[in-house]
């Protein structure tokens, strides 16, 4: 077994990296939750209620931190009316976003994101208070402490910090995000939905503060019945590209000594959803992070007490410094990604009755080199890695391909990787 244990550079640079402040991510929070609901539906005039008065706060952060770095980091607020079941009268749906655009003139994107809305025990009720702090003032804290450190650097690809409405109401926002991709042509590397993200005690008391909840889609929901045939052939279903990014963030997490990752074999939590689903289903890689433990007293829920139990999504029931540590794990992945090239377009492997493998693929615009990757065909995670160079075709001596999985990784000259195109076979 081939374990690469050299630490390449970008990873050193990671570590000396400022770290996200907890005081910093609680003051968001706190400030979320201060405009006492954002329900979609509720006011979008109040200067200091509702939904509008968030969003119109969250703009103002990405402005204030665009001015800090010089213009670096530029507000969209993209915007269409929906309807549906729980906005049968349609709304405005608003997505605010800071953009930073990235060195290369690409249309290479990272996106990471969160939703602004909350919503108390009747998903219609638009008037009671619905703090919202965990689910998701906490994502949006962590959007912001990223975009403010983040943008005190310089990165090939454009990151987007996407802070999107009406989530609960149907994850409008994350379908406006989907569409706004496609109509303005962005190549989308990776999507990091942060939903629930800042609490470590559970309904049952249970503490869990040492990892973090990663869910990826395996086979894509996007796949048309000809791609789904040839990922059953090729033996693919562990590794789409959704799946395949949520094995670059366990490697990215696996750098550090920050939490550990539980990667979830699925697209969200059981019979669950939240925004990166309709980005899935329009193709694009995205995973969502969640916490270790959810206390389910503490979503979804009206501000009160009963027989002595306590509900209500409050910022008391947070802890800021595991938040803190959930924003860290999403701003080494983004450096990773944003910083390498995109991976290879496909990669197609040769060995049908052969004692060894050979793979082949497109040259990528901005690669130094490139990564072959193996394993036993029994098993999930990859274990073997070699550094090939500036190729594009590498043989694997005595490797038959019908006892294993291979795929190819991009390499920036500093080391970065981007996720691992699988390998499969030749179209016939």
């Amino acid at each position: 077994m081939n374990r690469l244990l050299i630490i390449p550079p970008f990873a050193l640079l990671i570590a000396a990296a400022p770290a996200p402040e907890p005081k910093a991510l609680k003051a968001s929070v706190d400030a979320l939750v201060g405009f006492g609901t954002r329900h979609t539906l509720s006011s979008t005039t109040d200067p200091k209620r509702g939904i509008g008065a968030a969003r119109r706060w969250a703009a103002t952060r990405f402005e204030a931190i665009g001015k800090a770095c010089g213009g670096c980091l530029t507000v969209d607020q993209p915007a269409k009316n929906f309807t549906g079941p729980r906005i049968p009268a349609g709304v405005d749906i608003v997505n605010v976003m800071g953009i930073q655009k990235g060195s290369d003139g690409s249309n290479d994107v990272v996106i990471v994101a969160s939703h602004i809305d909350s919503r108390a025990s009747d998903v219609m009720d638009a008037v009671s208070d619905a703090p919202g702090a965990n689910d998701d003032a906490s994502g949006v804290a962590l959007v912001i402490e990223a975009a403010r450190l983040l943008s005190k650097e310089k990165h090939r690809a454009t990151i987007i910090y996407a802070v999107l409405s009406g989530e609960e109401q149907g994850l409008f926002g994350g379908r406006l995000l989907a569409e706004t991709a496609k109509e303005r042509g962005w190549n989308v590397l990776a999507m990091l939905n942060n939903d629930i993200v800042g609490n470590t005690v559970g309904t049952d008391s249970r503490v869990v503060a040492d990892r973090v909840r990663l869910f990826s889609e395996g086979i894509r929901f996007s796949e048309d019945e000809s791609a789904q045939r040839r990922r059953r052939g090729n033996g693919g279903e562990d590794d789409g590209p959704s799946r395949t990014l949520g094995k670059a963030v366990e490697r990215i997490a696996g750098l550090g000594k920050g939490l550990k990752v539980l990667h979830v074999r699925r697209p969200d939590r059981f019979s669950r959803g939240g925004d990166h689903l309709p980005m899935l289903e329009a193709g694009y890689p995205a995973v969502r992070f969640s916490v270790g433990v959810e206390n389910y007293d503490a979503q979804h829920q009206n501000v009160r007490t009963e027989s002595a139990r306590v509900y209500g999504d409050t910022a008391d029931r947070m802890d800021f410094d595991y938040l803190a540590k959930v924003t860290a794990l999403n701003m080494r992945v983004m450096r990773v990604l944003a910083n390498a090239p995109p991976p290879p377009v496909s990669v197609v492997a040769a060995g049908a009755v052969a004692s060894d493998t050979t793979l082949s693929w497109d040259a990528v615009p901005g690669a130094a080199g490139y990564k072959v990757y193996w394993r036993s065909a029994d098993g999930q995670d990859w274990t073997n890695s070699k550094a090939v160079g500036a190729v594009t075709t590498y043989k694997i001596d005595r490797l038959i391909i019908d006892d294993h999985f291979a795929g190819v990784a991009s390499v920036s000259a500093s080391g970065e990787e981007s996720i691992i195109t699988f390998a499969g076979a030749a179209p016939r």
